[in-house]
């Protein structure tokens, strides 16, 4: 509770409230916070961006570690609180950004109690880089973060799910009930940590634009659904290709595990 009203005492210390427009929910939870700044601690990184630092509930337990965040913020009221603090803000939306332009030194690290709406984009976009950035500590819908740890076979496996666990290895850090947050969301959070699988690095945008065909019709067999991905010269040697694959004539996309996903991939695109 009382962590609740010193969150109250801030916004009114700086006027403001949290925006809607922006999926503004504070984490105001001790035990939450502090899973959270663990996660960062253990994981190495010489560079830490964060995203949305909000009112510092997690830049405040940053700060208190001798960790400066580069700050990525798109309020420009919390923009301009930041700034005065003396530390590095860029005003800008994270999903729009080119991250390209952060200049990340290796092993750079993300955290951030995302706002919903945009974390399933963040997570794919991050997949393709920057390269530097090894690690990642996110907030989720905990459907989102449900959907992202999916294993085959199950109804929450898809496009998120062969994405995420190609290209990170994902653990579960915490989990976040709305009591944790103010003001209280209508759903259940989950707190993940990715840590980047390198050997995933050749794989192009275009691996997305072949799960996004594959996952098109889920109940429709893979073979028919790649059918608009692919040339006609390779769309004549997929028979030949699922057997190489092993794969039955019936198999769906929600079957394959995602090294499946990268070995399909390969002998579609890579081929001599």
């Amino acid at each position: 509770m009382s962590e609740v009203f010193d969150l109250k005492a801030r916004l009114t210390e700086m006027r403001i409230q949290p925006k809607k427009a922006f999926g503004q929910n504070f984490l105001v939870s001790p035990q939450v916070i502090n899973k959270i700044i663990e996660a960062v601690l253990r994981r190495p990184h010489t560079d830490l961006i964060e995203i949305g630092p909000g009112l510092g509930a997690l830049t405040e337990r940053l700060l208190e570690k001798n960790l400066k965040p580069r700050l990525i913020e798109l309020d420009r009221d919390l923009v301009e609180h930041w700034r005065a603090r003396g530390l590095d803000v860029l005003d800008h939306d994270a999903l729009k950004l080119n991250w390209d332009d952060l200049q990340l030194k290796p092993d750079s690290l993300l955290v951030s109690n995302l706002p919903y709406q945009i974390s399933t984009h963040l997570v794919v976009d991050r997949c393709f880089g920057p390269q530097n950035l090894q690690h990642m500590v996110l907030m989720f819908q905990k459907e989102v973060a449900q959907r992202l740890t999916a294993q085959p076979r199950t109804k929450e496996y898809g496009l998120l799910s062969v994405m995420a666990q190609t290209y990170f290895k994902v653990e579960k850090v915490a989990d976040a009930s709305p009591k944790d947050f103010y003001p209280p969301p209508k759903i259940a959070s989950r707190v993940l940590g990715f840590e980047r699988k390198n050997e995933a690095r050749d794989l192009s945008p275009r691996f997305l634009s072949l799960l996004k065909a594959g996952f098109a019709f889920r109940r429709k067999f893979l073979l028919k659904n790649l059918k608009g991905v692919v040339d006609k010269p390779t769309l004549e040697l997929l028979p030949e290709i699922w057997a190489q694959l092993k794969l039955k004539p019936q198999a769906r996309a929600e079957e394959l595990k995602p090294e499946q996903w990268v070995t399909l991939y390969r002998a579609l695109y890579d081929r001599n």
